[in-house]
């Protein structure tokens, strides 16, 4: 049985080193909201929606990048002149930051590295009616796209909201197999595209993808060891009935599971660890 397709993406739980800088820079710059911060830790996201948690915690050392783990955390925006304007302010606030850009037919994207290397995503998504089928996988490429022209064409004076929620989360693991095992056979995404056996991307009602896992520089990874970078990924489910069903599913195919009563949380082969939780 396959997840719903009206799951969404959750917040995506971040240990960081430097609380404030990293505050910063998804407030000031990416355009998050800070909806709320106490000791140790800040949520932001759009208006009241969390999108980004992160955990102060100071004592853990940072990743090998070769480790399993987070490859980056993908912001969708609503317009093209959300995008522009989101990529404009971070690459001049943080510059050096920026990594890459690319046109993937299905959506137009931008690369960047937050202020402790976590991956940073920003993109939009073309409209599902221009997107392409073939033999039951979406066609998605890596075509070239001029930040610069994309800039002059798009960037608008000023945005009322250019904040975003979490598109989807691309993950480093140890083995593509492995994850269309746990993702796939056990969780109960759909594949939506196979890339060369290097990468994998899931989701649930064709949607392109709510989830990918690589393995271009991280195959082979073992368990993760605590560090700072990803704490979380989380998955919201439409209601209740729809969690049980998950949940049972999960349970039958041996997946060890953690309930604190309102979340599920369970580990991938590699410990990056998933909640899953209904709507409230």
């Amino acid at each position: 049985m396959s997840l719903p397709a009206n799951l969404s993406m959750g917040a995506v739980t971040l240990r960081v080193e430097n609380l404030d800088r990293m505050i910063a820079y998804y407030r000031d710059a990416v355009g998050l909201d800070l909806i709320s911060q106490v000791a140790g830790s800040a949520v932001l996201g759009r208006g009241s929606n969390p999108a980004l948690i992160l955990e102060h915690s100071p004592e853990m050392k940072h990743a090998s990048d070769n480790q399993a783990g987070l490859f980056h955390t993908a912001f969708l925006f609503d317009t093209k002149a959300q995008l522009a304007y989101a990529v404009a302010s971070v690459a001049a606030k943080y510059p050096g930051s920026f990594t890459g850009s690319a046109d993937h037919l299905v959506s137009e994207a931008f690369y960047f590295d937050d202020p402790e290397n976590n991956g940073v995503e920003l993109y939009w998504d073309r409209d599902r009616t221009n997107w392409s089928w073939k033999h039951g996988q979406i066609e998605m490429g890596t075509f070239g796209l001029d930040p610069n022209a994309y800039l002059r064409e798009n960037l608008p004076a000023s945005v009322d909201d250019s904040a975003s929620n979490i598109g989807h989360v691309h993950l480093s693991v140890g083995s593509i197999e492995q994850a269309q095992d746990f993702y796939v056979n056990k969780l109960g995404f759909d594949v939506t595209l196979n890339w060369g056996g290097t990468a994998l991307f899931v989701s649930a009602g064709g949607y392109h993808h709510h989830m990918a896992m690589n393995i271009w520089r991280s195959r082979g990874a073992g368990v993760r060891q605590p560090t700072l970078g990803l704490r979380d990924v989380s998955i919201i489910l439409p209601n209740t009935d729809t969690l049980g069903e998950v949940v049972e599913r999960l349970s039958h195919n041996k997946v060890e599971l953690r309930n604190d009563g309102q979340t599920i949380h369970l580990d991938d082969p590699w410990g990056n660890q998933v909640s899953l939780s209904a709507v409230q």
